[in-house]
């Protein structure tokens, strides 16, 4: 069977999720606020909601409302907003407030589009913490805003929304310490939403295209709905399709198989659920046989009684009841419909979704005609559910009208083609304005126009798609594939401006990780040691305790059958997490009276920011991938340009694994090295240079963001001439020739020094950072001591002991301390070198430079176990593992320069699970997102890490740290390390980049390591 590779707008890893339907409180352009359940409160600066609060203890009557005000990076609601007919009940005092707290009096305060209200102040002097209220009476309606004081222009913009009934724009500039991306924020909120609410936040979110915030929704609900299989059924469903359009497939069919267990007998709600599902798993795999199997499965008749079977479940509680019945009324008058589907309504839109799939599947395989009869049958039958007036049936009406564009354009229809995608573009809009989905609805129609030949209406739409793109939280997911051509045709002009357009769309493409790491540790180093900066530092430990403890909560909770300890536990964590919470927003509320800290910084870079912090002899060279294919953008402090590589990412893939493998590998259990392929290393830096090789003429140092493939290599053993390599091959034609002395070799590294980037913005907060305060000079610690333990771990999923049993030769850490001298430097090896030891010292915070000396263990210790990066030391006191963990790693306070990593690797990554037990919110699962983020995260400004462990033989390790360590006054990292790096090339023994070429350095290279 044919299967045409074309942009599918239901399913396939083009559009990460099609949600299931549920009836979806969307906010519309037009909707008054009075009929939605949450809205953003202004439109730029932190990002603020109001979420429905059904169960304020303060509503009275049915047309009361009450919201919860939360912002990104508070932990906790910062506020409340409640609008009242009768507010007797109501002083003005803020509800947060203690009975310690001292109010100052009333006073008159002017609110923009509202007038005169109502202000009054309270103060806990105990804790430090001001708290607000602004109150208006006006005709029947009370409203009032209270909350933290550090919050008030939120309770301002929000207080003005609703009295106007409308979300009014304006910028929201409150404390923010960059700890959390918009995922983060999405689990604060779904944590303040009841469960229904929180399951059609999830829906409404999947719908408008924010996946990964539509993700920690389904997380957070998974472990909440263990006592409603119903709900758990869906979780687990939707969890299955986000591991599906991640790539992770097996993963994907485990969840489903819950899913399937979990079911009730008389589901047939959440069966067909898991039925569209799985074919969309199977499409994301480019099975679409498979994917037609299950859509022609028989499902179960939906009992039409099922309403009160899951009442009784407890998915629906009396209050949010009660809220419904509300919001009903309101709807209704509008000519709306009610917010409750019955279980037959999900399964007829369920099953039209089946039909619209098994219609882009026919689109695909050029079955034309069939996929036109399929996508008027799916269409007519949702518009026959409540006369097609449901929110997230509109949507899936706009994903096929989509599709119907494109059998338009299959059948050479161009006009209706484009009637189509603004018919999808419209409806879209209705539900989902500012949306991501609305955004890939626009992409697609640009890619349409392009295939058509109008060029420039679809490059002007593009570039309209990315600008909006940058105030649209979470739409890299949706329009990455997307913009596989706006990519292309910018690199075919490779004119200036199509460059900086290029590089705009790149930054879409950022995943969080160690960039945000970084811009954490900026902010947290470069502002000194005052109160405000340690209000700072507080508030990012507090915002680590909250992730932790909430992944110890959800693994409680997610417990089948758990033990009276265990239920105690999960009560102690849910307690410790409000009070963490609180704090924590209590302590961002304070750090609003600091104006460094209300700086918004703007998320997108322009590339002449970026070109006007280079040097005249440094550029910056970003690897972006889009889909199959690979791009490059050069950028200098004069020029720039952006450019295809040649051969797409399955040929850049198998040559970093050849000369991966060339340089080392493992074979059992033995560490092997082959002659160097310098043949594909002289092709593979043809392919990424050679269109620029004029341009690197002037150039001594290159800042190389990698992305793919090549976060495994370093690139300076890349061949930057071919006649080293004609030298090499016709003198090692004879065979009595030593195939590993490489002198003659022209290597990247020998002429040029290299920094390693993860994001134009992380490059640059660590170059303007200031430098470590530390007194003392390097710290040396490695070269554990032998496991004592007579017996294996009883964790199937423990490193063996083996691990520990082949400890670092030591001598490169005494070198280096003797460098430093024995005033300035200490080392820490054998039985002092334990993780117990590591986590209670002190001091780490005193010294500019610190070593490790010891392995490193980033993937996983057995076959379907988990990676756990860590690194290797001794067994300490009780408790101790052996082993510093990510966790641990981030838990060290240092305040280094640079942290020097031997025989790690650096292309190692953390599971989003690991990320989340070590208090990080953000990334996961990325390569450079392991033990290089912690150590950062840590307080390192710079990390010198390896790709692979670098040999004791020739002494090449410790010439290469006696290099980084004893460079000329003011010498940066980067040369440092390349003038070692220069040593070791021109020695026959060590001239094999196996010796030399491991150690790369993340940062800024042209900072040195400070002076005393």
């Amino acid at each position: 069977m044919k299967f045409v590779k074309t942009v599918s707008a239901l399913a396939v890893a083009t559009v990460a999720m099609a949600g299931a339907i549920m009836v979806a409180p969307a906010a519309s352009q037009d909707a008054p606020l009075s009929i939605q359940t949450n809205f953003r409160v202004g439109n730029a600066g932190v990002r603020c909601t109001a979420q429905n609060a059904p169960e304020e203890a303060r509503l009275k009557g049915m047309f009361d409302r009450a919201y919860r005000l939360t912002c990104r990076d508070a932990a906790g609601a910062v506020g409340s907003l409640l609008v009242m007919r009768d507010a007797s009940s109501l002083d003005g005092k803020p509800s947060a407030a203690g009975e310690n707290a001292t109010c100052e009096a009333p006073e008159t305060a002017e609110i923009d589009q509202v007038g005169a209200v109502t202000k009054l102040t309270c103060t806990d002097a105990e804790v430090g913490v001001s708290y607000r209220s602004y109150m208006l009476k006006q005709s029947d309606r009370t409203y009032l805003a209270e909350g933290l004081a550090g919050y008030d222009p939120v309770l301002r913009l929000a207080l003005a929304s609703v009295f106007n009934d409308r979300a009014l724009p304006g910028t929201i500039e409150v404390a923010q310490t960059e700890v959390s991306d918009a995922a983060a924020f999405a689990r604060v909120q779904a944590g303040a939403l009841s469960q229904f609410d929180a399951l059609n936040e999830a829906y409404v979110r999947n719908n408008s295209g924010r996946f990964a915030e539509s993700g920690q929704f389904f997380e957070n609900l998974a472990g909440r709905s263990q006592g409603s299989s119903a709900v758990m059924a869906e979780v687990l469903a939707n969890q299955g399709l986000q591991q599906s359009n991640l790539g992770n497939f097996t993963a994907a069919e485990r969840l489903f198989r819950q899913a399937d267990e979990t079911l009730t007998r008389n589901d047939g709600v959440a069966q067909r659920i898991i039925r569209n599902y799985r074919a969309m798993n199977f499409l994301n795999r480019r099975f679409p046989e498979a994917a037609l199997d299950v859509l022609g499965q028989q499902m179960r008749d939906v009992d039409p009684d099922a309403d009160e079977f899951t009442i009784r479940e407890g998915f629906i509680d009396n209050p949010l009841s009660a809220q419904i019945n509300r919001e009903n009324l309101a709807l209704q008058r509008l000519g709306g419909v009610e917010l409750g589907l019955s279980p037959i309504e999900r399964a007829e839109l369920l099953d039209a979704q089946a039909d619209a799939i098994s219609g882009s599947i026919a689109r695909q395989e050029n079955r034309l005609s069939d996929a036109l009869t399929l996508l008027r049958r799916a269409d007519a039958r949702i518009a026959a559910v409540r006369e097609g007036r449901v929110a997230s049936a509109r949507w899936l009406r706009s994903e096929i009208a989509i599709e119907r564009a494109l059998v338009a354009e299959g059948q050479g229809r161009t006009e209706t083609a484009i009637r189509a995608y603004d018919v999808a573009a419209s409806a879209i809009s209705r539900d989902y304005p500012q949306s991501p989905v609305l955004l890939a609805a626009y992409a697609r129609k640009a890619g349409f126009l392009l295939r058509a030949g109008r060029t420039a209406e679809s490059r002007a739409l593009f570039g309209q798609v990315v600008d909006r793109a940058a105030n649209t939280t979470d739409s890299g997911s949706s329009l990455r594939n997307l913009l596989e051509p706006y990519f292309a045709l910018l690199a075919n002009d490779g004119s200036s401006d199509a460059t900086a357009e290029f590089f705009n769309a790149s930054q879409m493409l950022q995943r969080p990780g160690v960039a945000q790491t970084q811009a954490i540790l900026a902010r947290q180093m470069s502002e000194g040691d005052d109160e405000a900066s340690a209000l700072f530092r507080l508030s990012l430990n507090r915002s680590r305790e909250i992730a932790r403890t909430q992944a110890r909560a959800d693994r409680l909770a997610a417990l089948p059958t758990p033990t009276q300890l265990q239920v105690d536990g999960l009560t102690a964590a849910n307690e410790t997490l409000d009070y963490l919470r609180s704090e924590q927003t209590g302590l961002l509320s304070r750090l609003a009276e600091y104006p460094r800290f209300r700086a918004l910084t703007p998320k997108r870079l322009e590339l002449s920011e970026l070109q006007s912090e280079l040097r005249a002899d440094e550029a910056y060279y970003k690897i972006v991938l889009v889909g199959e294919d690979v791009y490059a953008l050069w950028a200098t402090s004069s020029g720039s340009r952006s450019f295809k590589i040649e051969g797409g990412l399955n040929e850049l893939d198998d040559d970093v694994a050849f000369i991966r493998d060339s340089i080392v590998v493992y074979e059992s259990g033995q560490t092997v090295t082959y002659p160097f392929d310098v043949e594909r290393a002289r092709g593979l830096y043809i392919r990424l240079f050679g269109q620029i090789e004029e341009e690197m003429a002037g150039v001594k140092h290159i800042i190389f963001e990698p992305d793919g493939p090549l976060l495994q290599l370093p690139p300076q053993v890349l061949i930057a001439s071919q006649e080293g390599v004609d030298a090499y091959l016709e003198r090692t034609e004879d065979e009595s020739e030593d195939l590993y002395d490489y002198r003659e070799i022209d290597w990247l590294g020998r002429t040029r020094e290299v920094s390693i980037a993860v994001s134009p913005r992380g490059f640059l907060n660590i170059r303007n950072i200031a430098p470590s305060r530390a007194k003392k000079s390097y710290l040396g610690v490695g070269s554990n001591a032998l496991p004592t333990q007579q017996s294996e771990s009883t964790d199937p999923c423990a490193w063996t002991l083996d691990t520990w049993r082949d400890p670092i030769d030591p001598g490169e850490l005494f070198f280096a301390a003797s460098k430093y001298g024995e005033d300035k430097s200490s080392v820490a090896v054998g039985d002092a070198f334990s993780d117990t030891a590591l986590l209670a010292n002190e001091e780490l915070s005193d010294y500019r430079v610190v070593h490790f000396a010891t392995h490193g263990l980033v993937t996983a210790p057995k076959p379907n176990c988990p990676a756990r990066p860590a690194l290797v030391t001794s067994f300490g006191d009780e408790g101790s593992d052996g082993l510093l963990s990510f966790k641990e790693i981030f838990d060290l306070n240092l305040d280094a320069d640079v942290v020097i990593l031997s025989a790690c690797d650096t292309a190692g990554m953390a599971t989003s699970a690991a990320s989340r037990d070590a208090g990080v919110v953000g990334g996961g699962n990325y390569a450079l997102d392991g033990l290089v983020r912690a150590f950062v995260g840590a307080g390192a400004r710079a990390v010198v890490a390896s790709h692979w462990p670098v040999p004791d033989d020739f002494d090449a390790t410790q010439r290469l740290v006696q290099g980084l360590i004893t460079g000329e006054p003011g010498q940066g990292l980067s040369s440092s390390l390349s003038d070692a790096q220069r040593g070791l090339m021109e020695d026959p023994d060590t001239s094999h980049p196996f010796y030399w070429a491991a150690f790369i350095v993340l940062g800024d290279g042209t900072k040195p390591i400070g002076a005393n």
